[in-house]
């Protein structure tokens, strides 16, 4: 886990906070394998590094929160030529082009598809700490789960999927989730209404500065993290 050697570069990464429902809301987790070399058998939100085909994007990064979202639940962000919102159907004729060979940009292309961008709403920026070997600078962005699409896992991604209130992922024998995920579910929990937090979200003007958690000696000779208190998302621009 930890480097000896000079900092290894972060990878520019991105997940999605997927809501549904109202009081309470609730969001999706997914559980990855066992084997995984990125916190295996942990809860965590869809995401995932960013990949070549998102720079033939205006945002890449949102590309890569949505490429995603899309591959590992199947839940597509993404509207028709007519401006209307992807359907399932939609979903289906993605996944069949992405599956016979077409790329990210040019399978949504095929299907007349354009990525809504603008359905991800910032939500935070996380650095992981110098000392660790895999290192991710990831922007987390809310959305919510589009009307009328299924949940689709990906196999051999996903082992699980929950959909849990932030208030219950966070209490005594939730689900196991590594730091971050933990951090930034602590950033969302009390807030009643998602539609609330999307709002106070959008009002920001820029994005917030990165999170930077530091890992350190502690006192009993294991290591601590400091440095990873971030904005509550409760608060005002």
């Amino acid at each position: 886990m930890l480097n000896d050697g000079p900092p290894v570069e972060p990878r520019p990464s991105a997940s999605v906070l997927l809501a549904r429902g109202r009081d309470p809301w609730r969001l999706l987790m997914m559980r990855r394998p066992g084997g995984a070399e990125f916190a295996p058998s942990a809860y965590v939100f869809p995401g995932g590094s960013a990949h070549s085909e998102d720079d033939d994007f205006d945002d890449p990064l949102r590309s890569a929160a949505a490429r995603e979202l899309f591959e590992e639940v199947g839940i597509l962000l993404a509207r028709r030529r007519s401006g209307r919102f992807a359907a399932e159907a939609d979903c289906r004729h993605l996944r069949s082009a992405v599956e016979g060979g077409l790329s990210w940009p040019a399978g949504l292309a095929e299907c007349g598809l354009t990525p809504a961008f603008d359905r991800l709403v910032f939500l935070a920026r996380w650095i992981t700490p110098e000392r660790l070997r895999r290192r991710f600078d990831t922007r987390f962005f809310v959305a919510r789960r589009p009307a009328g699409q299924t949940v689709l896992p990906q196999a051999g991604e996903v082992d699980e999927l929950i959909w849990v209130s932030p208030d219950e992922a966070l209490a005594e024998g939730g689900p196991m989730m590594v730091h971050a995920t933990r951090r930034i579910l602590e950033s969302v929990a009390g807030e009643g209404d998602v539609g609330r937090l999307l709002a106070r979200l959008r009002r920001r003007r820029r994005e917030t500065p990165p999170v930077r958690p530091r890992i350190v000696q502690a006192d009993g000779g294991g290591w601590a993290v400091v440095g990873d208190e971030p904005r509550s998302a409760q608060s005002g621009p």
